[in-house]
């Protein structure tokens, strides 16, 4: 999986956990890891899981969004729905696929590997990987940098860097926690 500077689609469920989401969009920075893309879909559905399941006000999710907006203007994929019939992936999930497509993207990134098959997704040589393959393949990639920002997000946060380790396990990216540590070590 080649990263640098492609387009990669963060699906709802890996922008909805504060931290994860943090990390993610930390490493489209410069220097960048790559380049995020999401459809206003993608983002409805980040929005309705922030303030229907986790509490959030429409004021927070709106904060949110803008500064998601303005800090990445390019990520928004538009002009794909023509391509969602023809999808074969589950069905709530098309209009992910269809921004891959037409936002050139090769990886989708997402916990829901079950709904974007390899032979669902081959035609577009497109990949789905869980975010923590994902980190993982930006830790290889530039493991100093990657690192960097963890640190400079964990000063952000207010955490100690063991504690931003232990929040990002907790939303399932252990893999990649436990090859930060790794790298810190040596």
């Amino acid at each position: 999986m080649t990263l640098s500077p492609l387009p990669v689609v963060l699906d709802a469920c890996v922008l909805v956990d504060a931290c994860l989401r943090d990390t993610l969009l930390r490493l489209a920075e410069t220097p960048l890891q790559y380049l995020p893309r999401w459809s206003t879909a993608i983002l409805d559905e980040v929005g309705r899981t922030l303030i229907d399941k986790l509490g959030r006000t429409e004021a927070q999710w709106a904060h949110l969004q803008s500064k998601m907006t303005e800090a990445f203007p390019d990520a928004s994929v538009a002009g794909f729905e023509h391509l969602i019939p023809s999808l074969t992936n589950q069905i709530k999930d098309r209009h992910v696929l269809a921004a891959a497509i037409a936002a050139g993207a090769a990886v989708i990134v997402t916990y829901n590997l079950k709904d974007f098959r390899p032979g669902d997704l081959q035609p577009w040589s497109i990949e789905a990987v869980s975010p923590d393959a994902f980190l993982t393949e930006c830790l290889d990639g530039d493991p100093r940098a990657v690192i960097a920002k963890l640190g400079l997000q964990a000063a952000d946060s207010g955490r100690r860097f063991p504690e931003l380790l232990e929040r990002l396990a907790k939303a399932r990216v252990d893999g990649f926690v436990a090859a930060v540590e790794r790298q810190v070590r040596n």
